[in-house]
């Protein structure tokens, strides 16, 4: 990974994943302070800068990923092409940049702003909150992916029916339609409305 002031600032001195700081914001996207992963999490859970990246093939297949069993947070669920939260000071694009390289070992050949949304999903399974103001993030992808088994359990190219048949039968992350729901606009125009999307 590039040391960049954001990472080597931020980067937990033991390797724990859950001792990295997050930026706190307030209902507008404003910085109001950093708390550590783990704690933005519990319940009722902090309002957190974060991100999520929709990546599409020359088809225009959504790329999803399955995240890695060992996640402590929603481990084994299927969600978008990929999401996490910028470091404190980190701009969100380059941070959802960062973490597609990081999890799928490719970098998008497109990446475009989507807008962002606000939402307060729990997740039953681990009694963790997501209370977050998302940047979303659309883009093409046009090399292999290569992912990292400690993030990413599986991935799959999928058309909008293909979603609809996949999320009726498997789990997905709490956050995921939310996202989803919010880029639309964004995915449609960058795939072309004959995708379906």
């Amino acid at each position: 990974m590039p040391i960049t002031p954001a990472t080597a600032t931020n980067r937990a001195s033991n390797g724990n994943a859950e001792a990295i700081l997050l930026e706190l914001v307030d209902e507008n996207g404003t910085t109001i302070g950093t708390a550590e992963k783990l704690t933005a999490h519990q319940a009722p859970g902090q309002l957190h800068r974060a991100f999520s990246v929709f990546l599409f093939d020359e088809q225009g297949r959504l790329l999803l990923q399955q995240r890695a069993l060992g996640k402590y947070h929603s481990p084994g669920v299927w969600s978008n092409t990929c999401c996490g939260h910028p470091y404190p000071g980190e701009a969100p694009f380059a941070a959802a940049a960062r973490r597609t390289y990081e999890e799928l070992g490719v970098s998008p050949s497109l990446l475009a702003e989507a807008g962002t949304v606000r939402y307060n999903h729990p997740d039953p399974a681990s009694g963790l909150v997501e209370q977050e103001f998302n940047h979303l993030f659309v883009g093409l992808v046009q090399s292999t992916v290569h992912p990292d088994p400690e993030e990413v359990a599986a991935t799959a190219f999928v058309t909008p029916e293909e979603l609809a048949e996949r999320h009726a039968k498997d789990t997905f992350s709490a956050w995921f339609m939310t996202v989803l729901d919010a880029a639309r606009p964004a995915v449609r125009e960058l795939t072309g409305t004959s995708a379906g999307w």
